[in-house]
């Protein structure tokens, strides 16, 4: 009989992860063995697998790796790096007001605000085409619109260190989030796929917002969607730099104080329960 997989289950605003220790060596599931995990019947169920592995960078207290349900990895995920966070407090490897964390694409200053929040630097978005990345424009715009499906999409692509493109709607609640955010996902524009919001503007300062995740498929919330979701609408003229995001699965509070600056998402973290999986 195979060994078996000791995890954490965690979620960050209904976003939610196992999370597996793998500071001694242990290599990182694969394509395989993550989606296994990831699923709902036979596994042990959730929207992506979150390794925590040993610092890369000699400021951090550790870094951490992040696999899609499919398999896939992935270079970021906000609500992720906060369950990294409250996982790693924890475990007392974290401790004070603030560390630092590596993810898959950089450095990232945590906060702890105390009561399963925290406050993680996002890093700047990326905005310029190539960086996305975005085939077939050649520089940045707040809007771009392709023809998907024999109907025109009309959105904001950002990087957050991972691809997503941003749709604003009149009524979140009546949008076909997984037709539309699939053919957008198919599409050659998208070398690399992307992650597809769909946001509501509710207020100068507050947006609703749903997302369909690259490998993953609609989820309750997502940390790096909302960052890209605020940085499309601050470009358009739409929303505050300091705004609410709520998510089916709870809210986020997102600021970009400027145009270079990094995004700042804080929000909530929660254990769910402990368990060793037969693999």
């Amino acid at each position: 009989m195979a060994a078996a997989v000791h995890f954490s289950k965690m979620h960050g605003a209904g976003n939610d992860f196992v999370v597996l220790d793998l500071r001694d060596g242990t290599p990182p599931p694969d394509a395989t063995l993550a989606a296994r995990l990831a699923d709902r019947r036979r596994g042990v169920g959730c929207d992506q697998i979150l390794t925590i592995e040993a610092p890369r960078s000699p400021q951090a207290v550790a870094a951490y790796g992040i696999w899609n349900a499919d398999g896939s990895a992935a270079g970021q995920c906000g609500n992720g790096a906060r369950c990294v966070a409250a996982w790693l407090v924890r475990d007392g490897v974290a401790s004070g007001a603030r560390f630092v964390i590596d993810s898959p694409i950089g450095t990232h200053e945590v906060s702890d605000l105390g009561a399963g929040r925290f406050s993680i630097a996002m890093g700047a978005p990326r905005l310029a085409p190539a960086q996305v990345p975005l085939l077939g424009f050649d520089a940045a715009q707040a809007e771009y619109a392709l023809d998907v499906d024999g109907h025109r999409v009309v959105f904001g692509a950002v990087s957050m260190g991972n691809p997503h493109a941003l749709i604003e709607v009149e009524d979140i609640d009546t949008v076909d989030v997984a037709g539309i955010g699939a053919a957008l996902q198919r599409s050659p524009a998208f070398p690399d796929s992307c992650n597809v919001g769909f946001a509501q503007v509710t207020g100068p300062d507050h947006i609703r917002l749903r997302v369909y995740e690259r490998g993953v498929g609609e989820t309750l919330a997502c940390g790096s969607g909302a960052c890209a979701a605020v940085v499309a609408l601050v470009r358009r003229g739409r929303l505050a730099r300091a705004a609410t995001v709520a998510l089916p699965g709870g809210e986020l509070r997102i600021e970009w104080p400027a145009d270079d600056a990094q995004v700042i998402m804080a929000g909530p973290t929660a254990f769910v329960f402990e368990g060793a999986w037969q693999a």
